[in-house]
């Protein structure tokens, strides 16, 4: 496959996840149903679709280990799909919820996964082997507002959102039966399902793309108001930096590293972060380098030119008149 490429598999996409050896990709047409497709040959070839929602599919995850599916939609259902042989079945998911499922992510061991929604909630979902299904505990009367997005802490435990009240909040689902105390530090067991364990009012705009450093260190989110933010030791004293885009807002946030991430948004140039030995984070450069023209230069040191002749013209005006 080359290094770059591009393929255009439908009009608008809503959500995708890649498989775990990043050979297909799942992803919603803006429909009802999620295709699967498979790099094949020099080409991307459809092999599967899924189709269970009634509405909009809003969310997709592709568990790397167990190599299952979750799906969410705005028709308030989620559904586990399992791969069986050539088929992919669905396992009913009981959330709970009466607004959209907006997204979806497993947590680190995949023992159980989050959805965010319409309803000012987050359900925790978990597989219950005795009637084959998956059901959730729902974290309620805590947000304010829609679950813009979710991210799991390393240690499974810890779950981060952000919501279109402007707030990021971190919460511990520790679940008796699904996840073990004696792993955790003491402090992680000392929270109970559903206990909020910080929340962060950096914003007054929508919040959107937390994401956790591998170690769970920092923490990162994006403001509608073109801001970004790194937050460290969340859980003990938060620390909090913030910078200022000069352009659109960030949609998204990825930590390639300790000390790097990548802020993808509106401007459809991923923008790259990093922090330094003190732990001062700042922009480094855009992903795609933009190149200006010799003719746009041109235009834009003209216009710059007739702006300030006005400016010229209308003083000299002024001076005349009084």
């Amino acid at each position: 496959m080359a290094t770059q490429a591009i393929h255009q598999f439908a009009e608008c996409i809503t959500c995708h996840a890649w498989s775990p050896d990043h050979s297909m990709i799942a992803f919603c047409p803006n429909n009802t149903e999620v295709h699967i497709y498979k790099f094949i040959a020099d080409k991307w070839e459809k092999l599967h679709v899924l189709s269970k929602h009634d509405q909009i599919v809003s969310g997709i995850d592709w568990g790397r280990s167990t190599n299952k599916i979750v799906t969410v939609s705005h028709d308030r259902n989620s559904y586990v799909w399992t791969q069986e042989g050539q088929d992919w079945v669905p396992t009913l998911v009981i959330l709970k919820l009466n607004r959209a499922a907006l997204c979806v992510q497993w947590s680190p061991k995949e023992n159980k996964f989050a959805v965010g929604s319409g309803a000012k909630s987050v359900c925790i979902c978990y597989y219950e082997q005795e009637n084959n299904w998956w059901i959730s505990k729902v974290i309620r009367k805590k947000h304010e507002s829609s679950v813009t997005s979710l991210a799991w802490h390393p240690n499974n435990i810890h779950l981060a959102t952000t919501s279109a009240d402007g707030k990021c909040r971190v919460f511990s689902t520790i679940i008796k039966g699904v996840d073990t105390r004696g792993s955790q530090s003491s402090a992680s067991a000392d929270w109970k399902f559903g206990e909020q364990i910080a929340q962060l009012d950096l914003t007054t705009t929508w919040a959107f793309g937390v994401s956790w450093s591998p170690s769970g260190k920092t923490l990162a989110y994006a403001g509608h108001s073109s801001m970004i933010y790194f937050v460290d030791d969340v859980e003990a004293s938060p620390a909090a930096q913030n910078l200022a885009l000069r352009d659109l807002p960030l949609r998204d946030i990825l930590f390639v590293s300790e000390k790097m991430a990548i802020g993808v948004g509106f401007d459809c140039n991923p923008l790259i972060f990093s922090a330094d030995e003190t732990g001062l984070w700042s922009f480094v450069r855009y992903l795609d380098e933009r190149k200006v023209t010799p003719s746009a230069s041109k235009a834009s040191q003209a216009w710059v030119l007739d702006v300030l002749r006005w400016c010229f013209v209308s003083c000299m005006k002024w001076f005349s008149f009084t």
